[in-house]
């Protein structure tokens, strides 16, 4: 089993990079796991067409009650992707970061990964704070690699840094490792050469480069991944190159 989280900061598209790598892995065949980690509860609408699943924690909130089934908490997306958000408490209330605990604690409960029995697992988690439950991922032992999405921004690059320290703080205790770099290209003067730069200051490789495109505005506008919308693209084609790339290297 694959198992990847993608880190970046809130607005740099991992979100899009996780869907749309998620959609790659079920075009190759593949049986996928799709977990969103961030309060918004965003990360699968490209899947499902733009309809959202409900979130663990929502669903915990208007039942007061712990779902008990995977049924009341998972939708099936493009390529049967399954889809799981976990959500978060009530603006202004609580602790988002627990909301990833509270689901992580139930989904084994619920036996998530003995049920359906995935090729890949991907984590999509907000990178801005990589604190208690946001690096549960990374410290629980769930992932067992890490991908960070960056462009060339000085704000996104500030937090690659943060989430590569966060990391390298569990190293030694076996937990997921940095796998390397997704640069997310937004057009700013050196982009490259400044990813490059953060890339080699760690020892990380960049291993995808997404062009901007306007291809995937236009596809998340009508609810869809570029990868579902049209796999011939430039764009798509290079989703689908990662993950041919991260399936070949887990072997």
């Amino acid at each position: 089993m694959l198992k990847l989280a993608i880190y970046g900061k809130g607005g740099i598209g991992k979100s899009t990079t996780t869907a749309n790598l998620a959609a790659a892995f079920a075009s190759l065949g593949k049986k996928v796991i799709q977990i969103g980690c961030d309060p918004k509860a965003d990360s699968t609408m490209n899947l499902l067409h733009g309809t959202p699943v409900q979130s663990v924690m929502d669903y915990m909130r208007v039942n007061d009650m712990e779902p008990s089934s995977l049924d009341e908490i998972t939708e099936e997306g493009f390529g049967g992707v399954v889809c799981i958000e976990t959500g978060g408490p009530t603006p202004g209330l609580g602790c988002a970061g627990r909301g990833i605990i509270t689901t992580f604690s139930l989904l084994e409960d619920l036996e998530l990964f003995e049920k359906y029995q995935p090729d890949v697992v991907l984590y999509d988690v907000l990178g801005d704070v990589v604190c208690g439950g946001f690096a549960a991922p990374i410290r629980e032992g769930y992932a067992e690699e890490i991908l960070i999405v960056t462009s060339g921004e000085k704000m996104a690059l500030y937090a690659a840094n943060n989430i590569f320290t966060a990391v390298q703080n569990f190293e030694d205790r076996g937990y997921a490792k940095v796998r390397g770099v997704i640069m997310n290209r937004r057009a700013v003067e050196r982009e490259e050469e400044k990813v490059q730069e953060f890339a080699d200051k760690h020892g990380i490789e960049i291993i995808a480069d997404i062009p901007r495109s306007n291809d995937i505005i236009r596809y998340e506008d009508m609810g869809m991944t570029v990868v579902e919308g049209d796999p011939t693209l430039e764009v798509s084609q290079r989703y689908i190159e990662l993950a041919q790339r991260l399936l070949g290297e887990s072997r």
